[in-house]
């Protein structure tokens, strides 16, 4: 069986050192906002370039915090709109309605991230930010996406998720926006071992005010600025975290090599690769290769297929945010490309400890489905 992602094998690697780091926070007596958080956000802005990070309990709250910050600043009100991609994990549009704000949704183009040219024909009155999601560890196109925030005086906030390290002329993921949210769901490229998220920016009051925000509100034991919340990266996932991301680079490469042997071995008129070169100009370099999703009509027995030849994949995402319960009244609204997207999205078996072995069978199965099943 060739999993779609071994989490046991990707932290054997890493074995002694998180063991270490975690024994080394036992034995201070120290649990929460203390030295390890501190060394990882410290070590995670220079990552990101940027001048603050700040550790949260995980990446949904990562955006919702930002966004509340804002509010609290004055820079957004209630009611204000935020174009979010419709084709994205629900997370990027609850942050949203959370803090009683109007997601606008916005098609992707052929790349599956938004689409500038959508977003500027998207913004009205009430426009306030847009929440470019770097989908699968591709930036969206964000040389565009910037230029079409400052010409019309937009917030951008990074969801950043998907795409630790990711970077276009290498500026990297979390450094373009006002500001950007990362999770460090296990799985992540940069995973921790357990629900983590952090807050990247170069925004010095922001930075202050979401330091309260996350802690009750509170800047000072006991004194309490804002009705705040608790959301705390705990200084045993900032050890762990601060351990893995040592070893972002080398498992990033990994994971473009096995990618790179998917784009070059997979032969299928029925398989559609995730590399179009033709459709963007945009650096495949700098994609991260969180996921290597295929695109294919006959999806669900394609995932057959796959499955009876020993290969687990997923599907990132089934169904999309407005086609969601949580946003019944949405359901009747028509995006044709994400419906479509959805509906024929695969995710291959793809991380840092596969071998090539591994990924030569999944081509050959790929290369053996007839397109029905």
């Amino acid at each position: 069986m060739i999993e779609f992602l071994s989490l046991k094998d990707v932290n054997a690697a890493y074995a002694s050192e998180l063991k270490a780091a975690c024994a080394r926070v036992i034995d201070s007596g120290w649990y929460i906002q203390g030295k390890e958080l501190e060394a990882f956000e410290s070590d995670f802005a220079k990552a990101c370039g940027v001048q603050f990070c700040l550790g949260v309990a995980n990446g949904l709250d990562a955006l919702t915090l930002t966004l509340r910050a804002w509010k609290l600043l004055g820079r957004l009100t209630e009611g204000d709109e935020v174009i979010v991609p419709a084709n994205t994990y629900i997370a990027s549009v609850l942050a949203i309605t959370e803090n009683g704000l109007t997601p606008v949704l916005v098609e992707p183009d052929e790349t599956l991230n938004i689409s500038p040219a959508l977003i500027e024909s998207s913004i009205g009155p009430k426009t306030k930010a847009i929440i470019p999601v770097h989908l699968y560890g591709r930036l969206a196109d964000m040389p565009s996406i910037m230029s079409i925030a400052k010409k019309h005086n937009l917030l951008v906030l990074e969801d950043s998720a998907q795409a630790h390290g990711a970077s276009i002329d290498a500026k990297v993921a979390g450094s373009w926006g006002d500001a950007a949210g990362f999770s460090f769901y296990p799985g992540k490229n940069l995973g921790a071992l357990g629900d983590a998220g952090a807050i990247t920016t170069n925004d010095p009051e922001l930075a202050t005010v979401l330091k309260a925000l996350r802690n009750y509100g509170s800047h000072e034991k006991y004194k309490n600025i804002y009705q705040g919340v608790n959301s705390r990266l705990d200084e045993i996932q900032a050890a762990m975290l601060s351990v893995k991301l040592k070893y972002l680079s080398t498992d990033i490469q990994s994971r473009r090599k096995i990618a790179r042997a998917y784009s070059d071995g997979i032969r299928n008129a029925a398989i559609r690769l995730p590399i179009q070169e033709n459709v963007s100009p945009l650096d495949f370099e700098g994609h991260v290769w969180h996921l290597y999703v295929v695109r294919c009509q006959h999806r669900d027995a394609l995932q057959k297929h796959l499955a009876a030849s020993g290969i687990q994949t997923l599907i990132h995402y089934p169904i999309p945010p407005h086609k969601q319960l949580a946003y019944k009244n949405w359901n009747s609204q028509s995006f044709p490309l994400t419906e479509r997207i959805h509906d024929e999205v695969l995710s291959l078996p793809i991380g840092p400890t596969m071998t090539l072995e591994d990924a030569s069978a999944v081509i050959d199965a790929c290369n053996s489905f007839n397109g029905l099943g």
